[in-house]
This record gives C-alpha cells, structure tokens and sequence, in this order.
C-alpha cells in the first residue's frame, strides 16, 4: 500500500487541490447566480461547442498580478477566462471563455496573456479562433494594464484577420473597448435577452447626452441584429448559440490556405427543378428569392447570415455537390430586390470574407438600381454601393452568376456581372439587362412620339414592348459575350454544379500591392 505521506502522493494532493479550485471558478452561489440569469458557465459552454472529451485546457493555474485594492486577497487559478484547443467534427480549433463567476469575467493583464496565447496558437497551427465573451469588461483595478491587454488582443485579431476564421459570441455583456475585439472578427453571434454589446452604456449616455435608453434597446440581440447590422447570428439561449457555431464552421476551411470541407451529398447535381420554370412572376410582382436559392442547393439548405439586417438581400451558406458555397442573392420581397447602403455593406462584407477563405460565390441577380433618395445619397451610397463593386471585382474565388429577372443600370455592373470577372454567367429567359427599366428608356427616348400618338398611353405600351424584345432581353446581352448561358430555369442546380466543378482548378490572383484602398 502506498504511504499517503510520501513526497509523490503530496505532489499529487496539491495537484488535485489546484484543479478543484480552477474548476470551481467563482464558487457555487456564483455558479447558481449565472444559471438564474439564463446562463451557462464557461466551461459548460465549452463542453457543449466542443467534441465530447477533446477540450485541452492550458494555463488552468495563471492568476492576476494585482495587489492593489485589496485584490492581492482575490486570487482564483485560470482568473477571469478559460483558454485551450479542441475538436469540432473532429477539426482542431482554438476557444477562450470569459468566466463571469470570477470577477464577473473582468479583463485582467494575465487574462488578455492567455487569450493571445490561444491566438497566437492558432495563427501557428492553422485553426479558427472561437471566443466566448461574457464579462464586466477591463478590470477597473488594474488600470492601464487592462487597456493595454484588450489593445494586444485588438492586434491579434487584426493579424488573424483573413488567415483563420474568428468567431465571437456574445453570451452575456461586452462593453466598452471589449466590443472591438468582436468588432474585428468574421462573424458576431448573440444570444436574446441576456446578452448586450456597446462602447458606451445607458447611464453614460443619460449623462452625456440626456438621452434614456435601455440596455436591451441599446446594445441587445434584436438591435444589432435588425439595426446596427454588428450581429450576425441571434439565438434564444447559450446551447442554440453555441450549436450555430458548430453548424457555421462546417462550412468554413480552418485557415486561408485550405479549401472549405466538402460532404458527401445524396442530392443528385443533375436533379432537374421544374417549379423554377413558373417560379419567376411577370412585371414587378415580388417573389421570394430564398425558394429559388432553396430549390437549388443541396437539400435545400440554405444557412442564412444577417437574416434580420438589410432584408432586400440575402446573403448565406449553403452546398451544391457536397461542396459550400457562398449565396448572395437580391431579394425582391423588400425594397423590389433595390440595393442600397445598408445591403451594399452586408453583401460586400461577406463576399470579402468569402474571398478570404476560399469559398465560391453564387449571385443571383434580381435588382431595378440603386435606391433613389435624398437620404441615401446624403448617407454615401456612392461609397457604400462602391464597396460591393470593389469586393467582387477583387474576389479571385470562383464566381457564378444567374440573372433571374431585373438587372438594370449601375446595379447590373455591381451584382458579379462579367466585366468586374465574374466567371460564368447564367439568365433565364425572363432576364431583363438594361440601362433602365424599358418604361424609363421608353420615356426618355421617345417622348415626343409618345406624346404625338392619338392615344399616348397605348402608343407607349407599344414601344415598350418593342424596347424589351430588342433591347432588353437577356439574348442581346448573349450575343456579346456577356452571358454565357441563356437556360431553362429547370436546370439551372446541373448548370450551377457543372459551373463549379469546371473552376474548382481556377487560379487567379490580383496585381503585387501591400493592399487596395477600398472606399471604407
């Protein structure tokens, strides 16, 4: 029998000793407060994002170096966050987890160590970086070195920045210089009700402006989903949440030099549509581009990003042949499909991230112009509409486009046309590609015909017909090369997954440069 006071079994007493008291975090009423709030713990959180048993926990034993205000009576092993790697479907990633239950998760100098260790970590081996914030935000006593701990995350995620996928999830609050850190990430996920995201809070905002706001209204899952357009992702709770992550990083490569995992898919690639050939209406009539979108990819699943924000387009994930693919696609349901500042944003943020990691782009075209208006031209959408423009012209993964009705002007040009190269170019029968919409064209080159007709109304009806049949029709456009195909909706999932495989090989690449200047 071993002797219980042997040097060895003392060594392995203390061992247990300080890996209870890391795993107890900030103790059992402060686990019990967590809960009550809707909460779950940070290493609850990890269990459930990660493959069961994978999690390898690093610096469990780091504490704060604070003895000011007391706080050298204050010390809990792994401090304020949790930090390690894992699997998710078996691929490693990197995660921190913001402990509330210690010092409500504030950010302490030796926090912020840990964190860019994980990071640095994952720029090394080539794995997305996940964090999990729910924190009070810097640690007041420490002062400046707390600032300085979050400005050292900041230039990591910048320098991770299109190398690996950075995903953020807002579980609880993030104030202050905490929000830029997810600010610089890809995608922004937040759970409703008892998460909030701001740089600068409700009472500070009575104080300085005299304006009442809540916490909810200010910085909540609804506002930054709906209006901000910061949040990506909403979800009921922590467990939904973290399950969003798991479901969007299958469609993502670990890092910038992979390609994004393919499945094995039973939806044949030569499965005809045939509702597509009826699925366009005639005119102006909305429709909902997603059945379209749906119809095509494989089972029909599309995973949505931005849902909530900017809903005259969609933007997303989905698979055609096992195979992701990024779907951008005007959506005729609002604003009749018209792109405008804040759509312009949305779509050109995720073609760059798409750009970034390797993910082939699918446009679905359906768009009159640029939304006119005062407002919007007072609020840039020369910039802001430039901005898409620039990211698909400067996107060299492959790129497919299909014109489904509209593309009309300046909007034509910005929707992955084939001049900023775009790589195969697809129409329905029903396209229209014009300068202007054929009523517009009509009225301002043949006026004074119009008005000279005995019957001006039925004398411009004519001539509209007659500028679509010769001017506006997707064959005219075919003729100079700048649709490839004119097709059947019906076949339009085999032309899609053909288009794709044939430029699974493309190379293409921009001229030598540190960076371009996109109008930002």
């Amino acid at each position: 029998m071993a002797d219980p006071t042997a040097p060895g079994r003392t060594a392995l007493a203390r061992l247990d000793d300080m890996n209870r008291r890391a795993l107890d975090g900030g103790g059992k009423e402060q686990l019990a407060r967590q809960h009550e709030a809707g909460k779950l713990s940070a290493r609850e959180r990890i269990d459930l994002l990660l493959d069961p048993g994978s999690f390898v926990e690093i610096d469990r034993f780091v504490v704060h170096r604070c003895a000011d205000f007391g706080m050298d009576r204050v010390k809990i092993p792994g401090d304020g966050v949790v930090t390690g790697w894992g699997l998710i479907d078996g691929r490693k990633v990197v995660v921190f987890a913001q402990d509330f239950t210690v010092l409500g998760g504030s950010l302490s100098s030796a926090c912020a160590a840990k964190i860019c260790k994980v990071m640095d970590l994952a720029m090394k081996i080539g794995a997305p970086i996940i964090g999990l914030n729910d924190s009070g935000g810097a640690r007041i006593q420490e002062g400046v070195e707390s600032l300085a701990g979050y400005a050292d995350i900041f230039l990591r995620n910048t320098l991770a920045s299109g190398v690996v996928p950075q995903i953020s999830a807002i579980l609880g609050p993030c104030a202050g210089g905490a929000a830029y850190a997810p600010a610089i990430t890809d995608f922004i996920l937040m759970t409703e009700r008892t998460s909030t995201l701001f740089v600068t809070g409700p009472e500070a905002i009575k104080a300085i402006t005299d304006e009442d706001v809540t916490r909810e209204d200010l910085g909540g899952a609804a506002t930054h989903a709906e209006r901000s357009g910061v949040c990506h992702l909403t979800a009921p709770d922590d467990r939904a949440s973290l399950a969003q992550i798991r479901e969007l990083l299958s469609f993502l490569p670990s890092n910038n030099t992979e390609a994004p995992p393919r499945r094995a898919s039973t939806d044949p690639e030569d499965r005809e549509v045939p509702e597509l050939d009826a699925a366009v209406p005639a005119g102006s009539r909305p429709y909902d581009i997603r059945q379209i979108v749906r119809a095509v990819v494989d089972d029909g699943r599309l995973f949505e990003i931005h849902e909530r924000f900017a809903r005259n387009i969609v933007v997303g994930f989905a698979r055609i042949g096992g195979s992701p693919v990024g779907v951008v696609a005007n959506q005729p349901l609002e604003l009749a499909g018209c792109l405008d500042i804040k759509a312009s944003i949305k779509a050109a943020r995720f073609v760059r991230c798409c750009d970034c990691f390797n993910i082939p782009l699918v446009t679905f075209v359906d768009v009159p112009g640029f939304l006119p208006g005062i407002d919007q031209e007072y609020g840039g959408i020369v910039a802001h509409g430039a901005k898409l423009l620039y990211a698909f012209a400067e996107a060299t993964v492959p790129k497919v486009t299909v014109i489904t009705r509209k593309a009309y002007g300046a909007a034509y040009e910005v929707m992955a046309s084939k001049h900023i190269r775009a790589d195969y170019n697809l129409a329905f029968p029903t396209a229209e590609i014009a300068v202007m919409s054929p009523e517009g064209a009509v009225d301002v080159v043949r006026r004074a015909e119009i008005q000279r007709a005995a019957d001006p109304a039925a004398a411009r009806a004519r001539l509209v017909e007659d500028y679509k049949a010769k001017f506006a029709t997707p064959y005219r456009a075919a003729e100079l090369g700048f649709i490839d195909e004119v097709i059947a909706p019906r076949m339009l999932r085999s032309r899609l997954a053909r288009a794709l495989d044939l430029l699974r090989a493309k190379r293409d690449k921009n001229p030598p440069k540190k960076h371009g200047n996109i109008p930002l």
